[in-house]
């Protein structure tokens, strides 16, 4: 897309301005870092613009508490005293089963994961948000843990103005197809090939 112009216009029936502001869903993959932090950057653009946003956290601990989400929990206190930018929803959903040990069985993860599935498409059924943030939601599809059939539906049958935004490792093809504008990772360099863990600031 040369400066931003894009190399084709589709005989889709729609004017220029339906197809600018056509909802998009967006997928972050791949094998680098960086995915849920493109996504949260998004979330911000979002959050300026007035949308509701409706964070979604899949995989992660629930005692894990990132930047991001003490940033936007503080973002949507603002919104609520003073009017700016837009209302901040916070969830984790499942139990954090790849980060930290938990009591329960495997079936008792994908249970929890399933019924955080459910509560986001009840909220899509809604139209409850703006933009969705569904971090690391790749994972409970790969596993089969959630139909990526169900998802996919859902996702193309969606009313009003609503983003939705995925991320994580191994993106089903099916979700790859369905998504209009995917994005893949690609390590060049890591900190941690030289033996460098995590730090404040950098990867929480």
């Amino acid at each position: 897309m040369p400066q931003g112009q894009p190399s084709t216009v589709p005989n889709d029936g729609l004017t220029t301005r339906q197809r600018r502001n056509r909802p998009l869903v967006v997928v972050h993959t791949g094998e680098m870092k960086g995915k849920s932090t493109a996504a949260f950057g998004l979330a911000l653009r979002g959050w300026n613009q007035g949308w509701s946003i409706g964070v979604f956290q899949f995989v992660k601990s629930a005692k894990w508490r990132v930047g991001e989400e003490s940033a936007f929990r503080a973002l949507g206190r603002l919104h609520d005293e003073t009017g700016e930018g837009g209302p901040v929803e916070w969830h984790k959903m499942g139990e954090g089963w790849s980060w930290t040990r938990k009591n329960g069985s495997e079936d008792d993860h994908a249970a929890a994961a399933l019924e955080g599935w459910r509560e986001i498409a009840r909220r899509i059924g809604e139209q409850r948000h703006g933009l969705y943030v569904l971090d690391e939601f790749t994972y409970p599809l790969h596993w089969g843990w959630v139909d990526v059939a169900e998802v996919v539906e859902t996702l193309r049958d969606r009313s009003g103005h609503q983003h939705v935004v995925i991320t994580g490792r191994y993106a089903p093809q099916a979700l790859i197809d369905a998504a209009d504008l995917v994005m893949e990772t690609t390590k060049v360099k890591h900190p941690m090939d030289a033996g460098q863990k995590g730090q404040k600031g950098i990867e929480w």
